[in-house]
């Protein structure tokens, strides 16, 4: 795919981190603005992570339906840039939203809030973002 082969941009690598960390609306908002900025087709990479974490943003604040539907939508958004692109471990963060999802079907709405978070989905680097 276009621009897989390419490093990260800056703001990829800081939207990771704040991903990483929990802050799922700040990650929102830096990717929103990279993906806009960016007319090639990586730019629904982009819009992938932006949407996975979105769904946690829902889960976190017990919207059922938001997290289903922004978990599909996200992994759709991913899955032609699979297994790697721009360094990120696409495939890890495929397989990690799945099973969220799975999760957060089993649990369906009144057991949200049981929701292991040790288990919530985590964007990785397989090469140093730095480079």
């Amino acid at each position: 795919m276009s621009g897989c082969d390419e490093p990260p941009p800056p703001l990829l690598v800081e939207a990771v981190a704040q991903f990483n960390r929990g802050d799922y609306f700040e990650q929102h908002e830096t990717l929103e603005t990279l993906w806009r900025a960016e007319p090639r087709p990586v730019r629904r990479l982009y819009q992938g992570i932006l949407q996975i974490g979105v769904a946690l943003y829902h889960l976190e604040r017990g919207n059922h339906h938001g997290a289903v539907y922004m978990l599909t939508r996200g992994s759709k958004y991913l899955e032609p840039f699979a297994p790697i692109c721009q360094g990120v471990d696409v495939q890890a963060l495929l397989d990690a939203a799945a099973a969220t999802l799975r999760n957060v079907e089993t649990l369906g709405p009144a057991r949200l809030r049981e929701f292991d978070w040790g288990s919530a989905p985590r964007v990785r680097f397989l090469t140093d973002p730095r480079i």
